[in-house]
């Protein structure tokens, strides 16, 4: 990421500060922030990829809004999803398939960013 175009803003909710980083034109929101106020946070987010809907969610949005996704690498992904040994992080999920709907910064306070998504037409 190239710092000199990030730009970090924070939002409150629920008392909690979540931190939304702009990069370019896209925006994405701290899951690590949305985690804080609970404890084993960081394993929520584990537990969240885990899923298997959650990967399908990853996948379709993926295939919608990036045209370098690997379909191939996600299938191999989809079939094990949801099995109690499938372990999937935001780092690996990023590297196998290209994924640009997440970000994942390693260091000393880890943090695992989803991108906002439009949701005007859904409800």
């Amino acid at each position: 990421m190239n710092k000199d175009k990030d730009k970090k803003t924070t939002i409150h909710v629920r008392g909690t500060a979540i931190t939304i980083l702009s990069k370019t034109d896209n925006d994405y929101i701290s899951l690590t922030d949305m985690v804080k106020p609970f404890d084993g946070g960081g394993a929520l987010i584990e537990q969240w990829l885990k899923n298997k809907d959650t990967v399908l969610f990853l996948a379709v949005w993926e295939q919608l809004n990036n045209p370098d996704f690997n379909s191939l690498e996600f299938e191999g992904i989809r079939n094990e999803a949801g099995r109690n040994n499938f372990f999937l992080s935001a780092k690996k999920w990023i590297e196998s398939t290209g994924a640009l709907g997440l970000v994942a910064n390693a260091g000393r306070y880890p943090t695992r960013r989803a991108k906002k998504i439009n949701t005007k037409h859904w409800g």
